[in-house]
């Protein structure tokens, strides 16, 4: 009997396992036609990302003629940054019901009688926030300087440890 209902229990897994495949697949290929665009300056400049937030399109507008070649440079980057962070946020929207999904899921702690929980040791950690300074401000100067440092203490080298 109990061996029965362990099948059962793994087929309906195995069965919800392929579902969230499905979903997933199906959810991706939505994210991966997303694109978003920005307008700035008074509708001289606009821009159109992909799903990834990668420049696909920039369009200048009547007027652009008024504008200094730095601040035609200063409006794509922020029509850019706008686009680039409305497709990002219309991308997690759209992965939502993956994460959902996934919490509904049995763990295998559920499954395997005295197996150790290691969520904790394999969660996958929260990376930095990507800075949008260009490459000479002192923001990312200053990033690249802490991250010079923690490289230095400690980790494995090709000296040892």
């Amino acid at each position: 009997m109990s061996n029965e209902f362990a099948k059962a229990n793994l087929a309906d897994i195995l069965e919800g396992f392929a579902d969230q495949m499905q979903t997933i697949t199906k959810l991706q290929r939505e994210r991966a036609a997303l694109t978003a665009s920005a307008t700035v300056r008074g509708k001289r400049v606009t821009v159109t990302v992909n799903a990834d937030g990668t420049l696909i399109e920039v369009k200048f507008g009547s007027g652009i003629e008024d504008l200094e070649y730095p601040e035609i440079a200063k409006a794509v980057v922020e029509a850019a940054q706008q686009a680039s962070a409305e497709v990002a946020q219309r991308g997690r929207e759209v992965m939502a019901p993956v994460s959902k999904n996934r919490d509904r899921l049995p763990k295998l702690t559920d499954l395997i009688p005295g197996m150790p929980d290691l969520s904790r040791e394999l969660a996958v950690p929260e990376p930095p926030v990507v800075s949008t300074a260009p490459p000479k401000a002192p923001e990312r100067t200053a990033a690249q300087q802490d991250s010079t440092a923690s490289q230095r203490t400690g980790g494995a080298t090709d000296r040892g440890w």
